[in-house]
C-alpha cells in the first residue's frame, strides 16, 4: 500500500461521481499508446478541461499515474483528460510532440460529448510532460496542424522540468548529465532550439498564460523556469513561477490534488484567475 492509498480512498468517497472512459483512441488508425482517458463529473456540461501529459524522460510513463488529480479537478468543476503518447527510442521527439497535439485535437473535437468546453482547455504536465505541454502552448504549428487555435488553450501549467531552453541546459546541465539530454534531443543545436519552448515565446501568437511550478532548491529547474518566464513576460504573456518548498521531483507531481498542498493551491488560484477574465 502506498502512502497515498488512504487519502485516495477518502478522496474518492468525498469526490463527485465521475463518468470514466478509458483507452479512447485519438488517432485513426491508432498505435496502442495513442489513447487517452477521460474523467468527467456526472452530468457535466460545458466545463473547462484539464489535459494532462505524463512524464518519464520521454522514454517511459503512463497516463494511469495521475494519483488524485482526476478527483481533485472534478471537485473544482473540470473534466480531466490523461493521455499516452509514443516514446523514445521507438519514435523521435517530433513524433512525440505531434502525438500530444493530436490528443489535444481529439479533446477539442470531442470535449462536448464528455461535458467539456472545447474552447476552455488547460494543458498541464510533469517533467518530460511539462516540456511537451510548454512546447505545445508556445509553438503553435503543432496545434494548428490539428485544427486547434491557441485561443482555445486558456492556460499552461508545466511542473518541474529544466528543458525549456535545451542548448543552454546542455551548456550547464545541472542535476542531469548533458549526455542524457543529447540522447533525447540530439546533438544538432538547431533541432534543440526548435524543441525548446523558450524559442517560441513571442508576442502576437496568442500564447496562453503560464504557471511554472518547480522544486525549491533544484537549481537547473529554477533557473530555467525563471528565464522562460522572463521571455514570456517580454512577449506580453502572463507568467508566474512558484517554488514547491519541501518537494522532490516526484512528490511535487504526486501531491497535486492533496488538500492544503501549496502548489495545488497555486494551480487552483491560477485557474480561477484565468477563468474569471
Amino acid at each position: 500500500m502506498t502512502r497515498f492509498a488512504p487519502l485516495v480512498a477518502l478522496f474518492a468517497a468525498a469526490a463527485p461521481a465521475q463518468d470514466v472512459k478509458r483507452d479512447l483512441p485519438y488517432a485513426d488508425p491508432a498505435h496502442e499508446r495513442q489513447v487517452l482517458d477521460v474523467y468527467a463529473p456526472k452530468d457535466a456540461k460545458n466545463l473547462p478541461v484539464v489535459v494532462w501529459v505524463h512524464g518519464g524522460g520521454w522514454q517511459t510513463g503512463d497516463k494511469a499515474g495521475v494519483q488524485l488529480k482526476p478527483q481533485a479537478f472534478a471537485e473544482k468543476g473540470f473534466v480531466f483528460v490523461a493521455m499516452n503518447y509514443r516514446l523514445l527510442p521507438s519514435v523521435d521527439m517530433g513524433t512525440i510532440v505531434r502525438d500530444v497535439a493530436k490528443a489535444v485535437g481529439w479533446v477539442r473535437t470531442h470535449a462536448a460529448e464528455h461535458g467539456g468546453d472545447p474552447d476552455r482547455l488547460f494543458v498541464m504536465g510533469h517533467s518530460a510532460g511539462a516540456q511537451l505541454a510548454a512546447l505545445l502552448c508556445t509553438d503553435d504549428r503543432y496545434l494548428k496542424a490539428e485544427g486547434v487555435p491557441l485561443s482555445a488553450i486558456k492556460g499552461c501549467v508545466p511542473v518541474d522540468v529544466s528543458a525549456y531552453d535545451i542548448p543552454k541546459l546542455l551548456t550547464n546541465p545541472g542535476s542531469v548529465p548533458s549526455a542524457t539530454y543529447v540522447g533525447v534531443f540530439g546533438a544538432d543545436e538547431g533541432v534543440q532550439r526548435d524543441l525548446s519552448p523558450v524559442t517560441h515565446a513571442a508576442a502576437g501568437k496568442g500564447v496562453p498564460p503560464f504557471l511554472l511550478l518547480h522544486v525549491a532548491g533544484r537549481v537547473d529547474t529554477e533557473s530555467q523556469s525563471k528565464a522562460f518566464a522572463e521571455k514570456l513576460k517580454a512577449a506580453g504573456v502572463a507568467a508566474t513561477v512558484v517554488a514547491g518548498e519541501g518537494k522532490t521531483h516526484g512528490s511535487i507531481n504526486a501531491d497535486l490534488g492533496l488538500p492544503d498542498d501549496p502548489p495545488t493551491m497555486e494551480v487552483y488560484s491560477f485557474l480561477d484567475r484565468v477563468l474569471k477574465k
